[in-house]
């Protein structure tokens, strides 16, 4: 999938996406996650799902184990879409976030101070340099769960925006259900803002567990 491709998937994700049909952030055991890389493929593939990112944090060692594993070959060719991600840890507005990389290109030097396994420190920590290496690398980048962090949501998304961040996840499943459910009232304020600004959207399970289908 192109980055043009990706753009219109994400102008369209809405609180019906997630987790049968798009899943874009979980986690494998190459950073905290439970599953390694062939069980979440797996459960990818039984569950049918169409589009699915793992999202490590600062890390995209599970795309070059798959990768070098041939793992997607296991699988029926169009049986579902692999986008590499990763999770950044990030400043905005002096408030730890976390930004998603998603359709990035895992060997772009850009992404060298963000894949060493730990947060970035000083300059690499600011917002504008984390999106500005997801952009070099051909990626497009998401404030993740903005809902729950120190400073309010309202605040974040137009800061966001602000600094280049090209979307917001909109749909997350924030009271942590074991089948994920988007958290309605304050995802559907966090769609309308998210709108305003013309941000593209994304949704996932932040699965670190065993299963896909919840956190």
């Amino acid at each position: 999938m192109d980055k043009e491709e990706l753009i219109d998937l994400t102008s369209k994700i809405d609180k019906y996406s997630c987790p049968h049909i798009i899943n874009f952030h979980c986690h494998t055991n190459f950073s905290d996650g439970s599953m390694s890389p062939e069980d979440l493929l797996d459960q990818a593939f039984r569950n049918k799902l169409k589009f699915l990112s793992i999202t490590d944090h600062h890390s995209i060692l599970a795309h070059k184990y798959i990768s070098d594993n041939d793992l997607l070959k296991k699988y029926p060719i169009n049986s579902f879409t692999l986008i590499p991600g990763i999770e950044i840890n990030c400043l905005l507005k002096g408030c730890l976030v976390h930004v998603l990389g998603l359709g990035i290109d895992i060997n772009s030097e850009s992404l060298s101070p963000y894949i060493l396994g730990e947060s970035p420190i000083g300059n690499d920590l600011q917002i504008n340099s984390v999106t500005k290496a997801i952009e070099i690398a051909g990626g497009l980048s998401f404030l993740a769960h903005p809902a729950r962090y120190r400073i309010p949501f309202d605040i974040l998304i137009p800061e966001a925006y602000k600094n280049k961040v090209n979307g917001i996840e909109v749909w997350y499943d924030y009271n942590l259900n074991q089948i994920w459910q988007a958290s309605n009232f304050v995802c559907e304020k966090i769609d309308k803002l998210t709108e305003r600004y013309s941000m593209l959207k994304s949704c996932g399970t932040d699965s670190h567990g065993f299963s896909l289908l919840g956190r």
